[in-house]
């Protein structure tokens, strides 16, 4: 009788150690269940970001983000934070827009021989600025810049008005390129500038060859280089740096003669 309640007993303790078990087991599941759902901060790329950007410079012009996703959706070595411990790393290759950021992409120097990595449909234009002109050191690879381009205006015709601008030398402003992506920074141009043809246009471009002089190249599409490949030719060039918001009429011009909002009669 002894051993029948003893066995009953064993039985009973089985049951219930094997119950505890199971309600251990699945409280443990339960919590890797809540742990894995549990949202997380992690960077992704908004835009493009092309190789040789670093985290800060992409940070401050907005091709990056913080987002949060369910941990279990966090791939491994996924940047979860951009600080001073490592915002002067660069990325090693172009990052596609839409990408976590992968700590392994990012180092301090682009892999391969390919300096930049020039947008998909673009070309890659350069052109010689001033350090003024690229608005110093703050033009960087991945800022947007517009481009504006002045000039000599030359009238058609033999009316009073053309041959008051004519004589009087009226120069003009007008935007080039409202909005294009630098996507690399250099300190000499990649070719010579074309040869000028008079001796007045000789002697300026000698004059501004020795000032400093910088290469920003950026990405634009066929059609925009076509334009922006005569203004290097034939114009004087400026580049102001975007804010987020700008909003730059495509079309804006001034000269000598509306800068004041005064014409000529």
């Amino acid at each position: 009788m002894n051993r029948r309640i003893l066995a009953v007993l064993v039985a009973v303790l089985l049951a219930i150690g094997g119950a505890v078990l199971v309600i251990l087991y699945a409280k443990k599941a339960d919590e890797r269940a809540i742990a894995a759902a549990q949202p997380t901060a992690v960077w992704i790329a908004k835009e493009p970001i092309p190789a040789g950007t670093s985290l800060k410079d992409a940070q401050r012009t907005e091709l990056i983000e913080e987002t949060r996703v369910a941990a279990s959706a966090v791939p491994s070595g996924a940047l979860t934070e951009v600080s001073a411990d490592n915002n002067a790393l660069v990325a090693l290759s172009e990052v596609q827009a839409g990408e976590f950021l992968i700590a392994a992409r990012f180092g301090t120097t682009p892999v391969g021989s390919k300096a930049i990595e020039v947008p998909s449909g673009k070309l890659a234009v350069s052109v010689e600025l001033s350090d003024p002109a690229r608005v110093g050191t703050f033009v960087t690879p991945g800022t947007r810049i517009a481009i504006y381009s002045s000039y000599k205006i030359k009238a058609l015709g033999d009316d009073e008005r053309s041959k008051a601008i004519n004589d009087n030398d009226v120069k003009g402003t007008s935007v080039l390129l409202d909005d294009v992506q630098v996507i690399g920074m250099g300190d000499s141009p990649l070719a010579a500038p074309a040869s000028s043809a008079t001796t007045e246009k000789e002697e300026d471009s000698k004059a501004k060859s020795k000032a400093a002089s910088f290469l920003v190249t950026v990405a634009v599409t066929p059609e925009q280089a076509t334009r922006l490949i005569h203004g290097i030719n034939e114009y004087e060039l400026y580049a102001a740096l975007r804010g987020s918001d700008a909003k730059i009429p495509p079309n804006a011009q001034v000269n000598d003669m509306t800068i004041f909002k005064t014409v000529l009669p």
